[in-house]
C-alpha cells in the first residue's frame, strides 16, 4: 500500500502530466482578442490546431466526465487549474476598522488630536490646582474632550459614509442570478451553469445571449454580434468562420441574429471581460485639490496661532517680571511658578482657539450631505470626494454609445408614399396625411413579413426587440404607429426567403397573397415580392413609386432624382437610409423566380427611411449648460468619423472650429503635436481604449481637472484614470461601474450637470465655513490676546466656558448651516475655480479681515468704555458687563453667519435663504441656546441675567455685521490684488476663439478658390477638385442647431455659395477639357 505522502506525489505527477497535454498556455489564447489578432491565430495553427491543443474534437464537445477517475472526483479539475475557471475572485474589500484608519489618516485631525490631548492634560491640571477657584465648576477638560469627540465625530462620520457606498455598490452591482448556457457535450446539446464553461467547450449562440467567454466561431447561419459595450463599435458585427472574416467572439458582446458555434478559448481572468474588470480593481491614493488645499490652509492657521501663543507668552512673561520689578516686594518662587504654569496654560488656550478644530467637520458634512442628496438625483457617489472634485471640472470627455445616445436604432426621419416626417413624434402626423388602408397597412406588413427580429426579454427582464439593429428600428417605428407584427406574421404565408447578404445588401421576402389579410394595392395578385435594403440598390431595382394615396406612379428620371437627392440629404446627417419596395407578381412569375437570387426587377419603391442612435433628451440643453459654466464637452466613441460628427453637430459639441478626427490620427502624432490639437479636439471617432486614456492624460498634463463618462467595457481604463469617472448604471456594464467614481442611476447625461452643480455647492460650502470660522479665531484670538495683556491677572476677557460654547456654534452648528446649502442655477454661470487657487480668494479674505476686524474693535469699545456707554455704574463686579460683551460677541458671529451665505459679490445675502430650513433651524437653536446660557447659565458660563433693553443693545450691536459687510463687499479692488490673484481655471482654448479661427480658415479657403476661378479665366484651365483642400486632420463644423435631432444646418452647409463656385468651376473645367480633346 503507498503511503499518504506516495499517494499525493502520484497524484501531482498525474496532474502534471495532464496538463503538460495541453500544447498552448492561457496566455497565448488571451493574446488572440485584445486585440482581435489573426496572425496570432495563424501562428497557433488556426482553430484546428488549438482544437487539437486545447484536447476537444469540435463535433462532440469535452466528455463531460472528463478527468474523473473515482466517484469523489470533479470534472474537468486538470482543464481548470490550466486555464482557469469562469469565475473572477471577490475584489479585497476594507473592513470597517481599516476605513476609520483610513478616514483618521488626515494632517489636520492628527495636528488636532494633538492639540486635544495637550489641551485635556492642561485642563485637568489647572481644574485641580490649588489656584482654581472655589467658587468655579472643574470644566478644564471639556475643550480638550470636545475636540477629540469632533475628531471622531469626523472619523466615524467618513467611515460610515464609506462603508455604506461600498455597501450601496455591492447591492447595484450585484451578480445577475446564475444564468445557464448551452453547450455541445459527448455529442449532445447540453444546458449548464455558466459558471462551468471550460476552455474547450463548443458554446452554442443565439439571438439574444450575452456571451460570457471568449472563443473562435466554427459554424453557423447569418451570426451577428454587437461589440458595443466591448469595443464602442455602434455596427453590428458579422461573424465568419475563420479565413473568411470576422471569426473572433469577444465576451460581454451580445448575439443580435443568426445562430452558431464557437469553441470557448479564454474564460475567468484571462477573457476579455475579466482582464478589463481586474484591471480596475487598484487602488488610487492620490488627493482631491480641496483635501490638498485644506492641508495647506490648516498648516499655514496652525503656524500663525503657535505664533501667537509664542508672542503670547513672552508678552505675558515680560509683564510679570516687569510688574514684579515695580512691586515693593518681588514675590516668592512658588508664586512665580503658579504664575508661569497660568501664563503657558493661557498660551495653549489661544492656540486651541486657533485651531481650525471644525475644518474637516464642515468638509465632512457637506460631502456627506451633498452625497445623500445626490443620490435622489441619481447620482451613486462611490468615491466620496469625487463629488468636490466634479465641482472644478473644466472637461467632460463623453462616451456616445449609450450616453449621449440611447444605444437603440430609431427611425428618426423618413419619407414614404411620397410625404415626410422628420422626427419619431411626427410619425403619428405623417400616418395621417396618407391612405390608412393602402399606405400604413402596406408599411405594416412589408416590415412585420420582411424581417426575422423578435420580441424578447433582454438581460434585465426589459422588453425590447431583439434581432439586427435595422429590423428592430423599423419594427419600433411601426409598432408605435400601432402595428401587431405577431398577428401579421401568424396570419401570412410566406414561401421563400432570401435573407439579408453583403453582396446584394437586401433581404427579399414572398408570401402567398390572401385576400382577407394582405394589404390592399393597385396591382394586387397572386404573390407579393417584399423587399428592403441598401437604399441606392433598391431605388436602382424599381420602375414605379406608390404615392400618399396608394396610387402607383411611373419613377421617371425627375423622381428618381428627388429620391436620389433624398438619400443624399439623410447621409449627409448621418443617417443609415433603407429603402423600402414590394411588387406584385402572378403565380406563373412566382414559379420562374430562383431558389438563389431574389426577384428585383420592376419593384414599386414605397419609401426611403434614415436610422440612427438619437440622442437622449436633455443632452442639447446639457452641453449648453456645461459650455455656460466653462466646461469644454468633448465625444470619445468607436464609431466612424462621418456619424460622430453628425451626432456630435445635433448634440451641440461640434462647432466652428472645432476638431473632429479619428484615433489612429491621434496615435500617429507625437506627444507635442497631439498636445496642440487637444485643446480643439471636439470629436475623436474610431477611438480604443489607448486614444481614450491618450486624451485624458494630454488634457491632465495641462492642468485640466476631467470627468470622463461610459458605459463599455471598453470605457474602464479612461474611467480609472480621469478626475471623475461617471457610469451608467442601467446600460453600463460590470467593468465601467467597478471603475468610476460616480454611477448615473437613470443613464441620464443631464445627471452630470447635478453632479457639476453639488459639486460646486460643496466646494462653496467649505468656502462659506472657513470664512466664518477664520473671521470668528481671528477675533477670539486676538480678544483673549488683548484682555489678557491688559488685565491685572492675564485673565481673558471671555471664559473657557463660553470660548467653548462659542467654538460649538463655529464649529458643528455653524458647519451644519453653512456646509448644507443646497445648489442654484446661479452655480452655472461662473467658471471653474483652479486647482493651484488658494483657498481663500480676494472677496473671502476682504470679508474675514473686514469683520475681523470689526467685531474686534466693537468688543474692546465694548470691554474699556462699556461702562459709560451702557451706564452699569452699579456694576462694580463687572459681572454685566462681561455678560454683555459675551452676548455682543455671540450675536456677532450669529449676524456674520448671514453675511457669510455669500462669498461673491452680490449684495442681497437673504436671497434664497428661507429654502435652506436647516440654516433656519441651526439660527434659531444658536439663539435659544444663547438666551437660555445667558439667563440660566450663572456660575458655569459666568453670565448674569440681562434686563429686556440690554438684550437690546447687544443684539442691534450685533446686526451692525450686515451693514459693515455690505460695505466691505463694496470696497473696491486695491491694487489689482482681485487680477492678480485670478482663481478661475485658465481655459485651454474658448468656444469665440475657436469660432473666430474657424471664420479666417473659411475666409482663407475661399480666397483660395476665388483665386483658382480667377486663373482659370486668364489660363489653362486647371482641376480644381481639391480647392477647398481639408487635408488638416481637422474638421470644421458649422454651430449645433438648437432644436434635438435636426441637422438644418447641414442643409444650409451644402447651399454655400462658395460650395457651389466650386461645382461650377469643376463643370467649367469638364468643358473645356472636354473641347480640347
Amino acid at each position: 500500500m503507498p503511503t499518504s505522502e506516495e499517494r499525493e506525489s502520484l497524484l501531482q505527477q498525474r496532474s502534471r502530466d495532464s496538463s503538460s497535454s495541453f500544447s498552448v498556455s492561457a496566455e497565448e489564447l488571451s493574446k488572440l482578442f485584445d486585440p482581435k489578432n489573426e496572425d496570432h491565430l495563424k501562428k497557433l495553427g488556426g482553430v484546428k490546431g488549438i482544437c487539437k491543443n486545447i484536447r476537444v474534437d469540435t463535433s462532440v464537445g469535452l466528455s463531460a466526465d472528463e478527468g474523473v477517475s473515482q466517484s469523489d472526483q470533479s470534472a474537468f479539475r486538470d482543464r481548470q487549474g490550466y486555464f482557469g475557471r469562469n469565475v473572477l475572485p471577490d475584489p479585497k474589500t476594507k473592513s470597517f476598522w481599516q476605513l476609520l484608519w483610513a478616514a483618521y489618516n488626515d494632517k489636520t485631525l492628527i495636528m488636532l488630536s494633538i492639540a486635544s490631548v495637550v489641551s485635556l492634560a492642561v485642563g485637568i491640571w489647572e481644574d485641580y490646582s490649588p489656584r482654581h477657584p472655589e467658587d468655579e465648576p472643574r470644566v478644564g477638560w471639556v475643550e480638550g474632550t470636545a475636540i477629540l469627540v469632533a475628531v471622531l465625530a469626523v472619523v466615524l462620520t467618513n467611515a460610515i459614509n464609506d462603508y455604506q457606498k461600498e455597501a450601496q455598490f455591492k447591492k447595484l452591482n450585484a451578480k445577475k442570478e446564475d444564468r445557464t448556457v448551452k453547450v455541445l457535450r459527448n455529442g449532445r446539446e447540453q444546458q449548464i451553469s455558466v459558471y462551468d464553461l471550460n476552455v474547450g467547450d463548443v458554446l452554442m449562440l443565439e439571438p439574444g445571449d450575452i456571451i460570457p467567454v471568449d472563443g473562435i466561431f466554427l459554424e453557423g447561419h447569418n451570426l451577428a454580434c454587437d461589440e458595443s459595450s466591448a469595443t464602442g463599435e455602434s455596427d453590428t458585427m458579422k461573424k465568419k468562420p475563420e479565413g473568411k472574416g470576422d471569426c473572433f467572439i469577444l465576451s460581454g458582446s451580445k448575439v443580435l441574429e443568426g445562430v452558431g458555434r464557437a469553441v470557448v478559448l479564454a474564460v475567468g481572468e484571462n477573457s476579455f471581460f475579466g482582464r478589463t474588470m481586474m484591471s480596475m480593481r487598484g487602488e488610487s491614493t492620490e488627493g482631491t485639490p480641496l483635501q490638498a488645499k485644506l492641508d495647506v490652509l490648516a498648516e499655514q492657521i496652525a503656524k500663525m496661532g503657535f505664533a501667537a501663543a509664542i508672542i503670547m507668552l513672552f508678552a505675558l512673561i515680560i509683564k510679570y517680571f516687569v510688574t514684579a520689578a515695580l512691586a515693593p516686594e518681588f514675590p516668592p518662587a512658588g508664586d512665580i511658578a503658579a504664575a508661569m504654569i497660568s501664563i503657558v496654560i493661557q498660551a495653549i488656550t489661544i492656540i486651541v482657539v486657533a485651531v481650525p478644530e471644525g475644518l474637516p467637520m464642515a468638509v465632512t458634512m457637506a460631502l456627506a450631505f451633498a452625497t445623500t442628496q445626490m443620490l435622489k438625483d441619481s447620482n451613486l457617489v462611490r468615491v466620496l470626494a469625487a463629488c468636490e472634485t466634479m465641482g472644478n471640472a473644466t472637461a467632460i470627455c463623453s462616451d456616445k454609445t449609450g450616453t449621449l445616445t440611447q444605444n437603440k436604432m430609431t427611425v428618426t426621419e423618413g419619407t414614404l408614399a411620397r410625404e415626410a416626417f422628420d422626427s419619431p413624434e411626427n410619425s403619428k402626423d405623417w400616418s395621417k396625411k396618407v391612405d390608412k388602408d393602402k399606405i400604413v397597412s402596406l408599411i405594416f406588413e412589408t416590415v412585420a413579413l420582411n424581417s426575422t427580429a423578435f420580441e424578447g426579454k433582454d438581460e434585465n427582464g426589459n422588453v425590447e426587440f431583439v434581432g439586427s439593429k435595422t429590423e428592430c428600428a423599423l419594427l419600433g417605428f411601426t409598432k408605435n404607429l400601432g402595428s401587431d407584427y405577431e398577428q401579421l406574421r401568424h396570419d401570412a404565408n410566406i414561401v421563400k426567403v432570401y435573407p439579408f447578404a453583403s453582396k446584394r445588401k437586401t433581404m427579399t421576402t414572398i408570401v402567398k397573397v390572401k385576400d382577407a389579410n394582405a394589404a390592399e394595392t393597385n396591382t394586387q395578385s397572386d404573390y407579393r415580392v417584399h423587399v428592403k435594403g441598401a437604399s441606392e440598390i433598391v431605388l436602382e431595382a424599381c420602375t414605379k413609386y406608390v404615392d400618399a394615396k396608394g396610387d402607383v406612379q411611373e419613377l421617371d428620371e425627375e423622381a428618381r432624382n428627388k429620391f436620389n437627392g433624398l438619400i443624399a440629404t439623410y447621409a449627409d446627417k448621418a443617417l443609415r437610409t433603407i429603402a423600402l419596395a414590394y411588387h406584385d407578381v402572378s403565380d406563373e412569375d412566382y414559379k420562374q423566380a430562383s431558389d438563389d437570387e431574389p426577384p428585383l426587377n420592376d419593384l414599386v419603391l414605397i419609401g426611403i427611411v434614415g436610422i440612427m442612435d438619437p440622442l437622449r433628451p436633455g443632452v442639447v440643453e446639457s452641453v449648453t449648460a456645461f459650455r455656460q459654466a466653462g466646461v469644454f464637452v468633448r465625444m470619445i466613441t468607436g464609431d466612424n468619423l462621418n456619424t460622430a460628427k453628425a451626432i456630435a453637430r445635433n448634440a451641440g459639441i461640434l462647432t466652428k472650429g472645432g476638431v473632429a478626427m479619428t484615433g489612429p490620427e491621434l496615435r500617429a502624432m507625437s506627444t507635442e503635436e497631439q498636445r496642440k490639437v487637444i485643446p480643439r479636439l471636439q470629436v475623436l471617432a474610431r477611438s480604443s481604449p489607448t486614444d481614450k486614456t491618450i486624451v485624458v492624460n494630454r488634457l491632465q498634463e495641462q492642468d485640466q481637472v476631467v470627468g470622463m463618462t461610459g458605459d463599455g467595457t471598453n470605457d474602464g481604463p479612461a474611467l480609472k484614470l480621469a478626475d471623475v469617472g461617471f457610469s451608467m448604471g442601467i446600460t453600463g456594464t460590470e467593468v465601467a461601474k467597478e471603475a468610476s467614481d460616480i454611477i448615473l442611476m437613470d443613464d441620464n447625461f443631464n445627471s452630470i450637470l447635478k453632479a457639476l452643480l453639488w459639486g460646486r455647492a460643496v466646494n462653496d460650502g467649505v468656502r462659506k465655513f472657513i470664512t466664518f470660522q477664520l473671521t470668528v479665531n481671528i477675533a477670539a484670538v486676538v480678544l483673549s490676546f488683548i484682555s489678557a495683556i491688559g488685565s491685572e491677572n492675564a485673565e481673558s476677557i471671555l471664559s473657557a466656558v463660553q470660548l467653548l460654547w462659542v467654538n460649538l456654534i463655529m464649529d458643528t452648528l455653524a458647519a451644519l448651516a453653512l456646509a448644507t446649502e443646497p445648489p442654484t442655477d446661479d452655480l452655472l454661470h461662473r467658471k471653474p475655480i483652479s486647482k493651484y487657487a488658494h483657498l481663500i480668494n480676494f472677496r473671502m479674505a476682504k470679508l474675514i479681515l473686514g469683520q475681523a476686524l470689526f467685531q474686534i474693535i466693537i468688543n474692546l469699545i465694548a470691554i474699556y468704555l462699556g461702562p459709560r456707554i451702557f451706564h452699569l455704574e452699579n456694576d462694580l463686579d463687572g459681572a454685566i458687563l462681561r455678560t454683555m460683551v459675551f452676548n455682543i460677541f455671540v450675536f456677532l458671529q450669529v449676524f456674520n453667519e448671514i453675511n457669510c451665505r455669500r462669498i461673491d459679490s452680490t449684495i442681497n445675502v437673504f436671497k434664497d435663504m428661507f429654502d435652506n430650513w436647516i440654516f433656519i433651524a441651526v439660527q434659531f437653536a444658536v439663539v435659544l441656546g444663547q438666551f437660555l446660557i445667558v439667563t440660566f447659565g450663572g456660575i458655569a458660563f459666568k453670565t448674569v441675567p440681562l434686563t429686556w433693553h440690554q438684550w437690546l443693545v447687544t443684539i442691534l450691536i450685533g446686526s451692525l455685521s450686515l451693514p459693515v459687510g455690505t460695505v466691505i463687499r463694496l470696497l473696491p479692488d486695491c491694487c489689482g490684488c482681485e487680477r492678480r490673484f485670478q482663481e478661475e481655471a485658465k481655459p485651454l482654448t474658448t468656444y469665440s476663439r475657436m469660432h473666430w479661427e474657424g471664420a479666417i480658415g473659411d475666409v482663407r479657403d475661399e480666397l483660395r478658390v476665388y483665386s483658382l476661378l480667377r486663373r482659370n479665366r486668364t489660363s489653362k484651365p486647371r482641376e480644381i477638385s481639391h480647392a477647398r483642400s481639408v487635408s488638416r486632420t481637422s474638421s470644421m463644423a458649422f454651430s449645433a442647431p438648437h432644436n434635438y435631432g435636426s441637422t438644418d444646418n447641414s442643409r444650409s452647409a451644402t447651399q454655400n455659395r462658395f460650395a457651389d463656385l466650386v461645382k461650377n468651376a469643376q463643370k467649367y473645367n469638364q468643358e473645356n477639357n472636354g473641347q480640347q480633346s
